[in-house]
């Protein structure tokens, strides 16, 4: 079995990610290419846009939110995504139970004596008049029936797992501020969810998370597929398909599934400089991240730092100042002509969040 090394196996995310060279894709379908982008940062989302697409224009994102083709909602690993719609009426089901079980890890003694079948349709009822609410004001007509949990713990279980919701615009449009609103997904999409798998059937949303995941994060072991989308449940979906797979081995002996026709570049391929948003997925969405960050530094990658890539790996963080100076601060020594690209992508990400006003770029000593 062919052994890819660490650095093909970087080339190939950087490849999927859109990373290897800017895209000429639209704003949707690099959504949907990706299978989301973590959000709960709400104007990250647009960085990494920023850095995958030609000729990004952040309006066209702030559009597709209003235009509800894309939405803000939990999703994997129990965070919040930037996902079209499509995407969340189709997976958001399969997702049900782990949503469910993560909001319980943080608040299994508080909702122990409660049934959360009640609860639900409670949280249904509530949000059936069609109007906006948030996470507080949701749980605040709730806490008459279920004084004992605390609101947080109600307001969680019902908004992020019972209840699938979207968080409305204007969250999330480009350089906005706003607070976190909910909505049913049913209602603001005009579509239902569908339902989740039944206990020994098909599994029709997990086999496309399986061949989308690897799409965009390939070649990837089944223990990376649970960490980017947070589900256990995954062996029967990955078994469905696996006929239709190729595997490799890592440097690590780990087996490695893979799409036949998904591209796998030379490891000699050149990586251009990226600049990465808060928590985002290139990084985040393995078990194994030592194909684009060293595990020395892999704690900055759950920190909601932002992080620079340089020759494809986590070699700085970075941060924008109001006046629009993006300041680098090298995690090691970075070379001369590293400098100068870092430099000269920053610029362009200076411009990018100052909307023209400033390009400047500071690089702190290492």
């Amino acid at each position: 079995m062919t052994v890819l090394s660490t650095r093909a196996l970087n080339r190939a995310t950087l490849a999927r990610q859109l990373l290897l060279g800017r895209s000429g894709l639209g704003p949707l379908e690099a959504v949907a290419h990706l299978g989301g982008l973590q959000a709960q940062e709400p104007q990250e989302p647009y960085v990494g846009l920023h850095a995958r697409l030609r000729a990004f224009d952040p309006a066209e994102l702030s559009a597709l939110l209003v235009d509800r083709q894309v939405v803000r909602t939990h999703l994997m690993r129990r965070t919040v995504h930037l996902v079209t719609a499509d995407d969340v009426l189709a997976w958001r089901g399969r997702h049900e139970a782990m949503l469910r079980q993560r909001v319980l890890g943080v608040y299994r003694d508080e909702l122990a004596d409660v049934d959360l079948a009640e609860l639900a349709e409670a949280g249904r009822r509530v949000m059936a008049d069609g109007r906006p609410r948030t996470m507080a004001e949701v749980a605040a007509e709730l806490a008459d029936r279920w004084p004992g949990p605390g609101k947080r713990a109600l307001g969680e279980m019902v908004v992020a797992a019972l209840v699938p919701m979207v968080q409305l615009p204007p969250r999330g449009l480009w350089r906005q501020k706003a607070g976190v609103r909910n909505l049913p997904l049913a209602a603001w999409l005009g579509r239902d969810v569908a339902p989740p798998p039944g206990a020994g059937g098909d599994d029709p949303a997990g086999q496309a998370l399986v061949r989308r995941y690897l799409a965009a994060y390939g070649p990837a072991a089944s223990a990376d597929l649970r960490a980017w989308c947070g589900l256990a449940g995954l062996p029967a979906a990955v078994a469905a398909v696996r006929d239709e797979l190729i595997t490799f081995r890592d440097e690590r002996g780990r087996l490695l599934l893979d799409l036949p026709d998904a591209p796998r570049p030379d490891p000699d391929t050149p990586a251009p400089v990226r600049f990465l948003p808060a928590f985002d997925n290139a990084v985040l969405g393995y078990q194994d991240r030592t194909r684009i960050i060293d595990d020395a530094h892999r704690g900055l990658s759950v920190a909601g730092e932002r992080v620079v890539l340089v020759d494809g790996r986590v070699a700085a963080t970075w941060e924008a100042g109001e006046t629009g100076t993006v300041t680098v601060r090298p995690l090691g020594r970075l070379a001369g002509v590293e400098r100068d690209e870092v430099v000269e992508e920053g610029r362009g990400v200076a411009l990018f969040l100052s909307e023209g006003k400033g390009s400047t770029v500071e690089i702190t000593d290492a």
